[in-house]
C-alpha cells in the first residue's frame, strides 16, 4: 500500500468511528427519552450513506411509538432535531443523523421513491413536473429517485412550502 492509500483508509476509519460515536450518543439520549415517556422500544444503530442512522423499533407492533412519529412525521422531525442537538452538545460537531421510529421513514422512503419514479415517467411530456411541498428528507428521497431515472430535479420555494420540480431531459 502507498502512503496516500494508507492515509485515505485511516480517514475512512476515523469517519466511521465518528459516525458510530454519534449513533451511541443519540441512542443514549433516546433511551433516556423513552424511559421518561415510559415507552418500550429497542434502539438500532447503523451508518448509511455517510451518516449515522438510529431507529427505534418495538416488538409490540409499535402502536405506542406512533405517538413519537406524530401526524405526517412532525414529532419525528422534532425529535430528530433534538437528538442532533444532543449529539452536537457532546461532540461539538454538527450532526446529520437520521432518526426513524416504528419504520415510518423506511415506509415513507419507499412511497417517495415510487412518486419520484412516476414523476420521472412524465418526462415524455417535455414539461417540468411540480410536486407538492415536502420536508427536506422527503425532497432528498425524490431527488435520488429522479436522478436514478436519469433526469434532473431541483427544489423551489421557501420552507415550509419548498417543493421538487422534475425537469425534462
Amino acid at each position: 500500500m502507498t502512503e496516500g492509500t494508507t492515509s485515505a483508509a485511516a480517514e475512512g476509519a476515523d469517519a466511521l468511528t465518528r459516525l458510530e460515536q454519534e449513533g451511541e450518543i443519540a441512542a443514549d439520549y433516546l433511551e433516556g427519552l423513552l424511559d421518561i415517556a415510559d415507552l418500550d422500544g429497542d434502539i438500532d444503530m447503523d451508518v448509511e450513506a455517510d451518516r449515522a442512522s438510529v431507529s427505534i423499533i418495538s416488538d409490540a407492533g409499535g402502536r405506542d411509538l406512533q405517538k413519537l412519529v406524530g401526524r405526517d412525521g412532525e414529532v419525528l422531525e422534532a425529535l430528530q432535531e433534538l437528538t442532533r442537538l444532543a449529539v452536537h452538545r457532546e461532540t461539538g460537531d454538527r450532526s446529520r443523523l437520521m432518526l426513524d421510529i416504528a419504520g415510518y421513514r423506511a415506509k415513507k422512503r419507499t412511497e417517495l421513491s415510487e412518486l419520484g419514479a412516476k414523476a420521472a415517467e412524465a418526462k415524455s411530456s417535455g414539461e417540468p413536473v411540480k410536486l407538492e411541498p415536502m420536508t427536506p428528507f422527503e425532497r432528498k428521497v425524490v431527488h435520488d429517485a429522479v436522478k436514478a431515472a436519469g433526469l434532473r430535479s431541483e427544489s423551489e420555494g421557501e420552507e415550509p412550502q419548498r417543493f421538487v420540480v422534475v425537469l425534462p431531459a
